[in-house]
């Protein structure tokens, strides 16, 4: 069973209709770069009311417990969700790198061998820059190195 912050993240690129491509349509077209900056818009607006909700929570719940393992849990608490934030600004940023791609019609093509990426690709995973090949050699080496 998936945790809440798991949950949470999966639902964010959810609500959208998949692409229908037109026969002889070329890929990256007009309507297919619209389609993933709505996706990614979409995306960094309900992250950056995450963190709003973070920011009003903290100062909302804060509180100076006497009892120190109260305070311990709380700053725990307060830990945890920095860091699901700072990992969500990282992310706010490879969405607006991601945006100017579009923007500079070179979005959509791995940037390792070129090729089309894929919209279901990009649809499951809207910031990604390498092909499921690429991807996958990369994930090896990476294994290879990091053993």
């Amino acid at each position: 069973m998936p945790t809440d912050a798991k949950e949470k993240s999966s639902q964010l690129t959810r609500g959208f209709e998949p692409y229908k491509e037109t026969e002889g349509e070329e890929y990256m077209s007009e309507a297919m770069r619209a389609h993933f900056t709505n996706i990614l818009n979409r995306w960094k607006m309900e992250l950056m009311q995450e963190v709003d909700r973070t920011v009003h929570h903290m100062q909302d719940e804060a509180a100076n417990f006497p009892d120190p393992a109260d305070r311990a849990s709380q700053e725990e608490e307060f830990s945890l969700e920095l860091r699901t934030r700072d990992r969500e600004r990282k992310l706010i940023k490879k969405i607006d790198e991601t945006l100017q791609l579009i923007e500079d019609n070179e979005y959509g093509w791995c940037e390792s061998c070129g090729v089309e990426i894929g919209i279901r690709r990009l649809e499951a995973r809207p910031t990604a820059t390498l092909c499921i090949d690429c991807k996958t050699l990369a994930e090896i080496k990476e294994k290879q190195i990091g053993s």
